[in-house]
């Protein structure tokens, strides 16, 4: 019964999260938006590393990762983000509530499997830009709006070659909608009528990640090495473009004058690969210190209107370091030695650069792991505080503060019972 009420939850939140807006970045303009990050509540507090292999927590970073696990896991995560878009001129607020994965992981002595469904990328932002054409000189208006997002249902094993040695794969399953508006605005005795555009983007298509961590003991500390690769990957895209002139109210509804034109555009998207190695060192149950490095190849993503020339894309790379403290894992009388303490750093080039500033993202990132009952099953709870972008070259400067939630239940399945 327990396990019917868990996975209807499950089913409502996966339901109501996803379908949501999720974003609320000018960034999010670029690409197929902001690529969401891949792991738990558990990872993202220690700044993003996956480098453990967990008895009771499911790692999504490391498919490899799931040879570890003991019992039965089921987790879901969401989070709620509170955004400070700063600029020269001024600065806005914003705040969105996002369900960032459900997952269920089973395992089988050396064998370990997972499958779920997290957001890939996601796209939210409402941007108004006031220009002078160079020749004609007259003053224009544009508004840019945006929501939608890729999903990501994925599909993984793992098998445990050597007590010290694990290996693993995802299938991934990339799909979702993208819909941007641009409407530009002339004088009236310019252009009579403003022009609308808006793309509905459908995207689908497959990728895989690949990963395999190896453990040993280094006297009394346990040395951990994690080694994840995906490979550049296909999302397919169907674009329906429709282009009018309309009329905008005093409430800014918009009435269509006259219907230019409507067509559909096919195309593929090429995604980059994607290279992660990391190292550190611990005891179990007590404690854990890391480091990763991300490296991801440029691409050629543009905005999806027309020709940006003040944007480029290169390289991405990341490095995190974090870790766990628990003061005491199996104390009787003390609820807080029980607790997983984490924290960590994350410092990161997005590959993004406009007006020839990199657009860097950094946090600091803090949480607990609070047990439930005399179980292994626990409610995680994250902070990360940090800062995209740069006020420099009339850019805007994300100051944001995201609190993640994330319930890990345990459940042993398929174990023999010695008494009916």
């Amino acid at each position: 019964m327990i396990k019917k009420i868990i996975a209807g939850v499950c089913l409502i939140f996966s339901a109501a999260g996803f379908a949501q807006e999720n974003n609320a970045s000018p960034y999010s303009y670029y690409g197929i938006g902001d690529v969401k990050f891949k792991g738990t509540t558990e990872n993202r507090s220690m700044g993003g590393l996956g480098i453990l292999p967990d008895s009771i927590h499911l790692n999504l970073q490391n498919p490899a990762t799931y040879s570890a696990l003991k019992f039965t896991t089921y987790t879901i995560g969401a989070s709620d983000k509170a955004r400070t878009l700063k600029a020269d001129d001024g600065k806005e607020t914003a705040n969105r509530a996002t369900l960032d994965y459900l997952a269920v992981a089973l395992p089988f002595n050396k064998v370990g499997f997972a499958f779920g469904l997290m957001p890939f990328t996601s796209v939210g932002y409402k941007i108004q830009d006031n220009k002078v054409d160079s020749e004609s000189q007259i003053e224009y208006v544009r508004r840019f709006n945006g929501s939608g997002g890729i999903n990501r249902v994925f599909f993984g094993g793992a098998y445990k070659i050597t007590p010290k040695l694990s290996v693993g794969a995802d299938f991934q399953y990339n799909f979702g909608q993208i819909e941007t508006k641009s409407i530009v605005t002339l004088p009236s005795n310019a252009v009579q009528y403003p022009t609308r555009e808006i793309n509905e983007s459908f995207y689908n298509g497959v990728s895989f990640n690949l990963g395999a961590t190896y453990q040993t003991k280094l006297k009394k500390l346990n040395w951990t090495s994690s080694v994840t690769y995906s490979p550049k990957s296909t999302l397919k895209s169907t674009t329906d473009r429709d282009l009018a002139t309309i009329t905008l109210t005093a409430r800014d509804a918009e009435i269509v004058q006259d219907q230019l034109a409507t067509v559909t555009v096919k195309d593929n998207v090429d995604m980059p690969s994607v290279f992660t190695i990391g190292t550190g060192f611990g005891q179990s149950n007590k404690w854990f210190a890391g480091v990763e490095y991300t490296s991801q190849s440029s691409n050629t993503l543009g905005a999806r209107f027309d020709n940006i020339t003040n944007v480029d894309f290169k390289s991405v790379s990341r490095i995190a370091f974090g870790g766990y403290f628990i003061p005491k894992y199996n104390s009787y009388n003390s609820y807080l030695s029980r607790i997983t303490y984490r924290a960590g750093l994350r410092f990161e080039n997005t590959g993004l650069v406009i007006n020839n500033e990199d657009i860097n993202d950094t946090a600091f990132t803090f949480g607990a792991g609070l047990p439930l009952g005399t179980g292994f099953s626990n409610l995680n709870v994250g902070f990360e505080i940090g800062k995209k972008g740069t006020t420099k070259a009339n850019l805007i400067q994300e100051n944001y503060v995201n609190i993640m939630l994330s319930l890990s239940i345990n459940d042993r399945w398929f174990a023999k019972r010695r008494y009916d």
